[in-house]
Order: C-alpha cells, then structure tokens, then sequence
C-alpha cells in the first residue's frame, strides 16, 4: 500500500484551490506531489502545479481514511481508491464506493480541462494514456457499469492489448457491451466492435480521442 502523504505535503494538498485544484508550495514540495502522482506541473507558462486525481481524493477524503489511490492496479481490499477494471475478487457497490469513483472521475474530468489544449473535458488527456485500462475502466464505472467480480462474474473487463493506445472491454452480455461502447464514446474514446479470428465473445477496442 503507497504511503500516505506526509503532514507537510498534506497541509499543501488541503490549500489547493477548491475548484481548479492549483497549488502552493516550495519547489520542494511541489516537485515531492508530482513524484508521489499527486500533482502535475502544467505544460504552459507559467507551469503551475495542480492536483491529480489521486491529489483530489487525498484532499476530499477523512483523515482516518486517507490513502494514495493507485488507478494503475485492481482495489482488491486494500484500502486504496483504484477503478475497477473486472475481475476483483471484492464488489463493494455502497454509497461510500459510489462517492469514491464519483470524485475520481470529476477529478480527471479538471485534469483534462488543465492539460488539453482550450480546455476540453471532451477528449481523454494525456495521463489517461499513459494509464488506459484504469482510465477506461474509470469511465465505466463512473457511468454506472458493473465490473465482473472474480474469474465468472458477469460484468465488463477491461484489458492491454498488443496495440498501442488500446484496451479490449469484455462483457459476456452483447447489450451490456454495446452499452459500455456507447459510454465509452461519450467519454471519449474511439471504439469498435470485434470478434476474435478462432470465434468466441465478442469485444470492444477502445483508443482515447486526441481530437
């Protein structure tokens, strides 16, 4: 489990602005928050620094529950905030859970109007790339999707795939799946059907929108 952010760090993250999550702090402790994937140095001048969304649960969330989330790996019960991507032997579906992924995705959702260019919410950012299976998986779950809880479950996965800049979403129900297609689309990403050489369920192939 990440460490929790360090009461110095913290103290920066609680004077974040409120709306666009931009920080304060010495060179230090910003570039400290950005190695921890708390905060990120925007691009263009004069390069502030703004919270992630990982830095937006940190803020949001009661100090005894405080955790870094890592949205690159299955939440398991560990405590830690990360978007289901299928598969996850835990399926905690209560109001807390629903707050949790709620905050996340409002959070990317600024992250993508502080990093796209003019501002679009429209389009996946740049750290969604770099993160696609959680980043996808995010948007699934934000919409009110069922992840598939274990090895049988029903619900959708989320997986790599060989081609760059591209998930496979797996959901045995064909609606379910077109359901999470349009979604997906929506939030987007560009998104095909497809079913594989040697037969077998069909799957969605998913790559962020850069336009």
């Amino acid at each position: 489990m990440t460490r929790p952010p360090t009461a110095a760090q913290r103290r920066v993250i609680e004077a974040a602005d409120p709306v666009t999550g931009r920080l304060k702090g010495t060179d230090v402790q910003l570039a400290a928050l950005v190695k921890r994937g708390l905060a990120f140095r925007h691009p263009r001048p004069p390069h502030d620094h703004f919270l992630t969304p990982a830095g937006h649960r940190i803020r949001e969330a009661p100090p005894e529950e405080e955790a870094v989330p890592d949205a690159s790996a299955p939440a398991a019960d560990s405590g830690v905030f990360a978007a289901r991507v299928g598969g996850e032997e835990c399926e905690d579906t209560g109001p807390a859970r629903a707050r949790e992924v709620h905050s996340a995705w409002q959070g990317l959702l600024e992250l993508r109007r502080m990093t796209n260019p003019g501002g679009a919410t429209d389009r996946p950012c740049g750290w969604e790339r770099a993160h696609l299976v959680p980043a996808a998986a995010l948007a699934l779950e934000a919409a009110g999707h069922r992840p598939a809880t274990g090895d049988q479950g029903d619900g959708y996965r989320v997986r790599a795939t060989p081609q760059p800049e591209a998930v496979a979403v797996h959901q045995p129900d064909l609606a379910a799946l077109r359901s999470c297609a349009a979604t997906l689309e929506n939030a987007g990403w560009q998104v095909s059907e497809h079913t594989p050489p040697r037969a077998g369920e069909r799957y969605v192939l998913a790559s962020p929108r850069r336009r």
